[in-house]
């Protein structure tokens, strides 16, 4: 187990614009699960394999404990990696699929056939060490894709969308069983995954990215809670928070399509101009139509049961006088009982001030505390 630092790290495609990752600053602590988190083409994959050695390093550096590994060997960088396949041999057993590294590492059969029997117990894979890849499930074989892993007791994980090729209910899962192993191991881990919801629910610690940069880093809560930045805003939670373009009328007040939203002192005194704010769903609440608020259209009511999900247009955007394929402005409202709420229906929507996220119109930065 070690910690693991990028130091400016840097890396652009031959050709490319501009580079795959720009300037990466991040330490993972020893023992920690970050999870790197983008929309593709973000830069966090090339940032694990940067990591793991399989693409150099072109600026900055990367270390893993006290050892400089920039221009060190994959093989001698003491990582495991798990990939989005399974990249399991489909002609050896389980056991020996799981072995494999170790006995081209030379380690005695002994040691080899009692790791892959811990990491077996571990991940339940013990009725199953002498099947063949085919006679598995998609979960199974992902978790003999981590066993042999595991059985090289690395001192840094590398898994990169792992979850990928399984069904959304088996991600689930093992989304919770790979957390929870993770915590029992104690093995320093840095998951990439373009899912925000896995994110949240497996991180310690969660990284956003964006065009080869770093936006923020913080727990799952703190990026929910304290977004830096409106792309975060956007891209943490879900479904993803309401973004409003308005501007600033003095006296703690933003405009957005002439109506009023008093917003928290502590933005107030720094938004100046054009603003955008965020609203996540269950921030808003459904008032009578005498009282002030955001008047909307429904336009899809989504019952779940316990929750209902109101998707709605602002006041004046009509869906039928948009061409095809335009993307139409909606907001999203969550709701905790059965709402009654009709397509076509007129609602006014309320939101208190501290539950307004102010973001800069131009930089896009979070204003006040």
């Amino acid at each position: 187990m070690a910690q693991v630092r990028f130091d400016q790290a840097s890396y652009a495609y031959p050709g490319a614009a501009r580079p795959a990752v720009d300037a990466l600053d991040l330490t993972i602590e020893d023992g920690e699960f970050m999870v790197l988190v983008g929309p593709s083409g973000c830069g966090k994959s090339t940032s694990l394999r940067m990591l793991a050695g399989l693409e150099p390093v072109t600026a900055g550096a990367i270390h893993i404990g006290d050892q400089d590994v920039t221009r060190v060997a994959p093989k001698d960088r003491d990582i495991a990696m798990v990939f989005q396949t399974y990249a399991l041999y489909p002609h050896l057993s389980v056991a020996d699929n799981m072995a494999f590294a170790l006995k081209i590492g030379g380690v005695p059969k002994a040691e080899r056939r009692a790791r892959v029997q811990e990491a077996a117990r571990l991940l339940d894979l013990e009725a199953v060490l002498e099947r063949k890849p085919r006679a598995l499930s998609g979960g199974q074989r992902q978790r003999v894709a981590m066993g042999r892993a595991i059985v090289r007791q690395p001192q840094v994980f590398c898994m990169d969308e792992p979850l990928s090729n399984l069904d959304a209910k088996l991600r689930v899962s093992t989304r919770t069983q790979i957390a929870a192993l993770q915590r029992r191991l104690g093995v320093t881990t840095v998951y990439v995954t373009h899912d925000q919801v896995e994110a949240m629910t497996m991180g310690d610690r969660v990284a956003v990215m964006k065009d080869g940069v770093l936006q923020q880093v913080d727990t799952p809560l703190g990026l929910f809670d304290r977004p830096a930045n409106a792309f975060v805003a956007g891209f943490i939670g879900s479904p993803a928070m309401n973004l409003l373009s308005g501007r600033t009328a003095g006296d703690g007040v933003a405009v957005v399509d002439g109506v009023d939203f008093p917003i928290a002192r502590s933005a107030a005194a720094r938004a100046t101009g054009t603003v955008t704010l965020g609203v996540r769903p269950e921030a808003w609440r459904v008032v009578g139509p005498e009282d002030p608020g955001f008047a909307v259209t429904v336009q899809v009511v989504e019952e779940l049961g316990a929750d209902s999900y109101l998707y709605a247009t602002p006041p004046g955007v009509d869906i039928a006088d948009r061409p095809a394929g335009e993307l139409v402005p909606q907001i999203v409202v969550r709701l905790d009982q059965r709402t009654g709420l009709r397509r076509g229906q007129e609602v006014r929507l309320a939101v208190d001030p501290e539950a307004v996220h102010v973001f800069d119109g131009e930089t896009g930065l979070r204003l006040g505390a």
